[in-house]
């Protein structure tokens, strides 16, 4: 996830990342399952349903501001 984000041009590092990507689910955000390959456990994560309506209003608000910001 580092590496696809740092392609985009943003810069995390796993000491920013993972207490996000924690918080967002102790928030009910997301919901993580672990995942094991010989000794690698890797923990996926899955957007809820609060997640999907949380990301569609942050959707909403930034073409509001960037709307906003176009016409001043």
């Amino acid at each position: 996830m580092i590496d696809e984000l740092a392609h985009h041009g943003y810069r995390l590092s796993p000491g920013t990342l993972y207490p996000m990507l924690h918080k967002m689910e102790r928030d009910g955000y997301l919901v993580s399952r672990q995942d094991r390959e010989g000794r690698t456990v890797r923990k996926l994560y899955t957007i809820t349903t609060k997640g999907k309506e949380g990301l569609a209003l942050a959707k909403e608000r930034i073409r509001e501001f960037t709307g906003e910001a176009m016409h001043k």
